[in-house]
């Protein structure tokens, strides 16, 4: 695996699930990796899930790496910017920024907006707004993340978001490609400052809420969220990320280009 040690990261959202799966492997490579979310201790978790970003930044510090935990509502700007100044107070420098944080399956945790494949105009309007908030948080976060980069000369900012393969949930589609674009945007602002950024997607990821959700998915070729986490490492190891740049990846094509595999040995293969 490439080795991460002395790398500033940071990892928005990773009280479970894919946030949480690229926490590790960061972990795994010695990075230090700075976790935010809103569950900070048991029990805090919307739907009764899970994990908590005490728990990831232990986990993390466990394989290897140090985990360091700081709650943080993504919601609120200004909790947003302390984390930052934190980090810079802390480390002085920061080489990775992973936008992860997302609210847009908060629905199906407390069975709001289940079953998943019901029209728009039977889901709530806050439907729309708790997709596109990850959109703003991604926005945000890579705000205060651009000077600090630029500065160096060095960095890179990765979004999750999804290949969306067909139309049928506008609300989340949108917001999916809104991130695309996002990345391609903001590479074309930091490519002349040293920095990448790009937009991610895994396949079907077996996160704590898609496992309660497992009978309305077809689990054969589902991912750990290690797997991204792996793709994440990756990238975040090539020296030539910057080639990269605005580019709309798919875990399963960096773990073809980089040659890793998921933790059980597989290489599952997600076609949008």
């Amino acid at each position: 695996m490439v080795s991460l040690s002395g790398r500033i990261v940071l990892v928005t959202g990773a009280s479970r699930g894919v946030g949480k799966g690229i926490a590790l492997s960061l972990g795994e490579a010695g990075a230090t990796v700075y976790v935010t979310g809103r569950s900070h201790q048991d029990g805090e978790a919307l739907g009764s899930l899970p994990g908590t970003i005490t728990h990831t930044a232990e986990e993390v510090t466990a394989l290897g790496g140090q985990g360091i935990a700081i709650p943080c509502d993504h919601r609120d700007d200004e909790q947003v910017e302390n984390v930052f100044k934190r980090i810079m107070a802390e480390q002085g420098r920061l080489d990775l920024l992973v936008n992860n944080a997302w609210a847009g399956y908060e629905g199906y945790a407390d069975n709001r907006h289940l079953p998943p494949d019901a029209p728009f105009w039977n889901k709530p309007i806050s439907f729309w707004d708790e997709n596109l908030a990850g959109l703003r948080w991604a926005y945000v976060a890579s705000r205060f993340a651009a000077p600090i980069m630029a500065e160096q000369h060095h960095g890179l900012i990765i979004h999750i978001s999804f290949r969306v393969p067909e139309s049928g949930n506008p609300a989340y589609n949108i917001a999916k490609t809104g991130t695309d674009r996002l990345a391609r945007e903001m590479a074309d602002q930091l490519r002349n400052h040293g920095v990448a950024v790009v937009s991610l997607s895994p396949g079907l990821v077996r996160t704590e809420l898609v496992l309660k959700n497992a009978q309305w998915f077809d689990m054969s070729t589902s991912e750990s969220p290690q797997y991204t986490g792996r793709a994440v490492v990756a990238l975040a190891g090539d020296p030539q990320v910057l080639a990269r740049s605005g580019q709309a990846l798919l875990v399963a094509d960096l773990a073809r280009a980089y040659a890793f595999d998921d933790i059980d040995g597989t290489r599952p293969v997600f076609t949008p």
